[in-house]
């Protein structure tokens, strides 16, 4: 709605926005005649709709010295609106044109669809679907079905580790009282006993941008990791971890929150 009011508030702008009839003649303006309407009013109301589509296209509200980009584009809308209505309750003896009218229509729908897009669940659905992580080979160098590749077998969360000899994805011997009375899995071989579990690489991809910074513990960073691409971990390091990008550089990846295992 407010691409389209927007779309038609700029045709009504090229419209004849008054006309005066005498003298056996006829004399008409359009918005543009006078700068003050064109840029001041129609173009306001334009770019107003620029700032509301700009902002509901970025992953995060954006602002400019302190003010929200969508709040700013609808005081713009509402604005034109406002100074187009009176501009049509007082023409002072001339005719309204059709580029007043149309133009006043279109300012009105685009500033209530404006005002009406955070009142009503149904405008605020994103207009970009959020990227996801490419199911294409990253690197070359693994074959699916390698560790931790999307795809080649169920994986465990991150953070929970297969036990050693157990091939990825396989649910893991009994343990705890019925290991202790000796149960063995159904093909009848014991249960292996619990052991310390140990990093094994795999593949993630990263929810937001985050930047990759030196094993040495530089500040600066070195790569950063973008969403849609899967990296390869090749060692833990606490809560970090240490990731490979796709030109073969290595870095520490510090905020491991909401990452995506493979």
């Amino acid at each position: 709605m407010v691409i389209g009011a927007a779309v038609v508030l700029f045709i009504a702008s090229f419209l004849d926005f008054y006309s005066f009839s005498g003298y056996n003649s006829t004399f008409s303006r359009n918005a543009w005649d006078n700068l003050g309407t064109g840029l001041g009013t129609y173009m306001g109301a334009v770019i107003g709709a620029v700032l509301i589509v700009v902002n509901r296209c970025l992953p995060q509200p954006r602002k400019v010295a302190g003010l929200d980009l969508g709040a700013v584009g609808t005081a713009f809308t509402v604005l034109a609106a406002w100074t187009l209505l009176w501009t049509l309750l007082d023409l002072n003896g001339v005719d309204a044109g059709a580029g007043l009218v149309l133009g006043f229509i279109a300012a009105l729908v685009l500033a209530a669809a404006a005002v009406a897009t955070p009142l009503v669940p149904a405008l605020q659905a994103a207009l970009l679907s959020a990227p996801k992580p490419a199911v294409a080979h990253p690197y070359g160098a693994q074959p699916p079905g390698g560790y931790g590749y999307p795809g080649a077998q169920p994986q465990q969360p991150y953070g929970a580790q297969p036990q050693p000899g157990q091939p990825l994805g396989q649910q893991p011997a009994p343990q705890g009282p019925a290991a202790a009375q000796g149960v063995t899995p159904a093909h009848g071989a014991p249960a292996p006993q619990p052991a310390a579990a140990e990093f094994s690489p795999f593949w993630f991809a990263v929810p937001v941008a985050r930047p990759l910074f030196p094993e040495d513990g530089s500040a600066t960073p070195i790569a950063e990791l973008a969403p849609g691409t899967w990296y390869l971990a090749v060692e833990q390091r606490g809560t970090a971890l240490l990731a490979q990008t796709q030109d073969g550089r290595r870095g520490v990846l510090q905020d491991t929150s909401g990452i995506q295992r493979g």
